[in-house]
């Protein structure tokens, strides 16, 4: 399933989060819709729930075409290894070793750690569990199944520990402001001329702050130009957090000149180390040349793909992934790819937040709105590319009920 697709799908299903106000009502909820989503494959699935003497984990729920397991059933901590590697990893897919559990139907499984940790001594060692596990039935383990997991757990890790998150930040508001000023000071000036390009960006978040970001980063004595678009799929405060982190990241990371696939992944299992708990990262970045045949490399890190306008031939290419979004799992891999852009071509790098705009009955804006957009006006500047395309969202979505961040960025070669 593709990467953009997939986790479009499992915010639409988790849009519902706010409507709950307990976790465990959330996450039955989760893995009722989970089950019968056809695409992920899963026939069934478990909630456990961390017991109040810390030493098992006694199961909360079950649900799916699946034997059911005895109500009350207690995985003992002591037990189960695999408790203490979920404790370090949050995510965990095995083979099954329980004769009880096997003898259930239960050949593979996969268990996600949600919650709270709590920190217990177990045989003279200190180890953090999760408060909750949501499990799920499996017949084998396959990369895209182990992928869509962590989409899963990464993200409802996120929307538990936002509510926290923006519970406090409401209580302060003076310090979301002082945030805000922070997170518009590293966003570089709107307008960039490089060579034979002209670059007009713009961010605008939802909230006082927001997880989008786009960067222009001179190296090489001023003859390459790195530009980036990302987006921190969690929301407010946290979204920030990351977004700044990846930011600092990138730029020192292009300022040693490291190359592209080796910098990604190392950012990529940054954002798994430093950011456990939180939802993913998208990113796009590319590099522009003080040359005659305009070439252009980029990386994209599971991003929306950018469109590419060839202004002679009058019609528009996608920049396709090139590898997963940054953080759900360690160790990624990516690869470059490349186009050249002619004089009057224009690429348009953008967030979801853009395509995925809302009108009053729930319909996206989409890409073939936005792709004629660009069409409409393709002699015209970066800025003025930017604004129009800016304004026909904000018009579209003027009755919407749901917004998110807003990012966009023009590069045109004009010579």
């Amino acid at each position: 399933m593709e990467q953009r697709k997939l986790s479009r799908t499992i915010e639409q299903f988790l849009s519902q989060a706010p409507n709950f106000k307990r976790i465990e009502d959330l996450l039955k909820y989760v893995l009722k819709q989970i089950i019968s989503y056809e695409h992920i494959g899963i026939k069934g699935g478990r909630i456990w729930k961390l017991g109040n003497n810390k030493n098992s984990y006694i199961l909360l729920d079950q649900m799916g075409d699946v034997t059911k397991i005895d109500k009350g059933y207690e995985l003992k901590i002591s037990e189960f290894p695999v408790l203490i590697e979920i404790s370090k990893r949050r995510t965990v897919t095995a083979t099954e070793t329980s004769k009880y559990l096997q003898k259930k139907g239960i050949i593979a499984f996969s268990a996600t750690g949600l919650g709270d940790k709590f920190k217990v001594k177990l045989n003279d060692r200190t180890i953090y569990l999760y408060q909750y596990l949501l499990a799920f039935n499996i017949n084998k383990v396959y990369d895209e199944f182990i992928y869509a997991l962590n989409i899963i757990g990464v993200t409802l890790n996120s929307i538990i520990r936002s509510k926290k998150i923006e519970r406090k930040a409401n209580e302060n508001i003076s310090d979301l402001e002082k945030a805000s000023e922070i997170q518009r000071s590293i966003l570089p000036e709107h307008a960039y001329k490089f060579g034979n390009y002209e670059i007009f960006g713009l961010s605008m978040p939802d909230k006082i702050v927001g997880g989008d970001f786009f960067d222009y980063i001179n190296i090489a004595d001023n003859n390459k130009l790195c530009i980036v678009i990302g987006d921190a799929a969690s929301k407010g405060i946290s979204a920030a957090a990351q977004a700044l982190y990846v930011s600092g990241a990138l730029k020192m990371g292009v300022s040693y000149d490291v190359g592209f696939t080796t910098l990604i992944k190392k950012i990529s299992n940054l954002v798994n180390e430093t950011f456990p708990d939180e939802r993913f990262v998208t990113l796009f970045l590319c590099e522009i040349y003080k040359d005659k045949k305009g070439l252009c490399v980029y990386v994209n890190a599971g991003h929306n793909s950018p469109f590419m306008l060839k202004n002679s031939e009058n019609k528009i290419l996608s920049l396709e992934s090139t590898g997963p979004v940054l953080g759900p799992s360690p160790n990624q891999e990516y690869y470059l790819d490349s186009q050249y852009i002619e004089k009057g071509d224009f690429l348009i790098l953008y967030t979801d937040g853009i395509v995925e705009a809302t009108n009053h009955k729930f319909e996206f804006y989409g890409e073939d709105r936005l792709k004629n957009l660009i069409l409409l006006h393709k002699n015209s500047s970066p800025e003025f590319m930017v604004k129009k395309i800016i304004e026909d969202v904000q018009k579209y979505s003027a009755h919407g009920k749901y917004s998110d961040d807003r990012t966009i960025v023009a590069i045109k070669r004009i010579s």
